[in-house]
């Protein structure tokens, strides 16, 4: 057990405090919080927080919340390693640790990138040399409380895991952090949130009040070998359009051929709904599709549904995170009837999980949502010598938190020696983009992924925006972000 003391302002503790104290201490730490004289959140970062939280929900705790009546301890001379929290730099004797935020020890840092339209990346210093960095996802672009709140979280996820595998004796290799960026000035917070924030926030609001922006659109392809992922160009033979009701759309598809037949599972999102269903329609030779029809509801939001045949079975594990489980279902009746078969992962919010063989035995790559934060930024890997499991973490979770090369967009790709994953950036938005990273490197202690090379787009069929990429051995299937106008505006036009 190693002794842990975490430096916070004493006058300014925060639900982020004590969730690092909580993470720390559930992996066997002695964590005390103690309570220096530090300056806590300036006033119009506050003031706008304040503002902000009348307005909107965050999926979790606020974790810039003010927490009252926390007792708070005095400095351990014995302790074997400090933390400061407090985001003014405090000289600490070593070893010790400090997060920082766009090169600034200060959120408030963080919160004026926001403010400008950026996106802020985190690292963990220590004792001035930088030993970790993650580029967090931010979900909602407009908001600076739900922004910070997405940054915090995986703050704290890099933090926690660093802190550990460092107490630990597990050497990080060390950079030099460059030149420290000063803390904004009130008056740089105020002016960048009137003159770049307001003016996005209003945009923003036109364009949800006339434009349903998180929709898309699966498209879909016959091909001869020259797939996507072959070439790395959207080019060559024409899309195909599945068309929907406008009520409704459909995203996540994965083609499954079967008996001379070619079937494409969808996610199947009704406006008028708070969670999707898995559908199915069948696409015939010369094109048509089917109307798509439900083969799996729960209660629960389900997507992602990814179908392959093993052991003379056909299966299905589809996205299930907010559910809390991932979820194996058994083809009772293909494609129609599915039955839930095991749980093959507990308790974990798993985002997108892609199945791999190799070296003899099964893989699973997803993003994991740690009960805060962004599901799109922290890719994690498991693994089992069956499907059924038991299935173990990978040692290297999470293997890397960056919001443009962490997320599968589709299964696992052969190509001769190589193996491919297609994985989402979320740099520019969620679904902004795809590419494809290649897997070097897999066994029980390292996973090695290259950086994604980005999916070209085609001039006559841009698709700027896809986000799913899939194939068999004759149909290939993609989705992109296809905003519509909303009813009234339609009737209107």
């Amino acid at each position: 057990m190693s002794r842990i003391d975490i430096l916070v302002p004493d006058d300014n503790v925060c639900s982020v405090h004590m969730l690092v104290a909580k993470r720390l201490a559930e992996k066997g730490h002695d964590v005390a919080l103690v309570g220096v004289a530090a300056p806590g959140v300036q006033w119009p970062l506050g003031y706008i927080l304040r503002l902000e939280r009348k307005a909107v929900q965050i999926r979790g705790h606020d974790l810039l919340e003010p927490v009252e009546g926390v007792e708070l301890s005095r400095s351990r001379p014995d302790a074997e390693l400090r933390i400061d929290l407090t985001g003014v730099m405090l000289p600490i004797a070593s070893p010790g640790l400090r997060p920082g935020f766009a090169g600034s020890a200060s959120i408030a840092k963080a919160a004026r990138v926001l403010m400008a339209g950026g996106l802020p990346d985190i690292e963990i210093i220590l004792d001035g040399e930088r030993i970790a960095r993650a580029a967090p996802m931010v979900d909602s672009r407009l908001s600076i409380l739900r922004g910070l709140n997405d940054i915090l979280a995986r703050m704290c996820t890099l933090l926690v895991d660093t802190t550990d595998h460092f107490l630990k004796g597990h050497k990080a290799r060390s950079e030099p952090t460059g030149r420290a960026h000063q803390c904004p000035t009130n008056g740089q917070l105020i002016g960048t949130y009137l003159l770049s924030t307001i003016p996005r926030q209003t945009a923003g609001a036109a364009k949800r009040l006339g434009f349903r922006l998180n929709r898309w659109r699966v498209s879909y392809r016959f091909h001869n070998g020259q797939t996507v992922a072959a070439t790395g160009l959207l080019a060559g033979e024409p899309w195909i359009d599945l068309p929907d009701d406008g009520d409704r759309f459909y995203a996540d598809p994965f083609p499954f051929e079967w008996q001379g037949r070619y079937f494409i599972f969808i996610e199947d999102f009704c406006h008028a709904s708070t969670k999707a269903v898995i559908s199915v329609t069948e696409v015939f030779r010369d094109g048509a599709p089917t109307v798509p029809r439900v083969v799996i509801e729960e209660p629960y939001h389900l997507s992602y549904p990814q179908v392959f045949s093993h052991g003379g079975q056909i299966w299905m594990l589809p996205e299930g995170g907010s559910g809390g489980d991932l979820v194996l279902y058994r083809a009772e009746s293909f494609p129609d009837r599915w039955v839930r078969h095991s749980v093959l992962i507990p308790d974990r919010e798993l985002f997108d999980a892609t199945l791999l063989e190799h070296g003899g035995k099964f893989w699973l790559f997803a993003t994991e949502r740690d009960g805060y934060g962004s599901a799109s930024d922290t890719l994690v890997v498991y693994y089992a010598q069956a499907l059924e499991g038991p299935w173990f973490p990978h040692r290297s979770n999470p293997v890397r938190i960056d919001r443009a090369a962490a997320r599968p967009g589709g299964c696992f790709v052969r190509m001769g020696d190589r193996i491919i994953l297609p994985l989402q950036n979320g740099t520019d938005n969620y679904g902004g983009g795809l590419g494809l990273a290649d897997l070097v490197e897999l066994d029980e202690t390292k996973v090695r992924l290259t950086l994604p090379v980005p999916i070209l787009a085609s001039a006559k069929r841009p698709y700027p925006m896809i986000h799913t990429l899939n194939s068999s051995d004759h149909l290939e299937v993609i989705d992109c972000r296809a905003p519509a106008p909303r009813s009234a505006l339609r009737r209107v036009v």
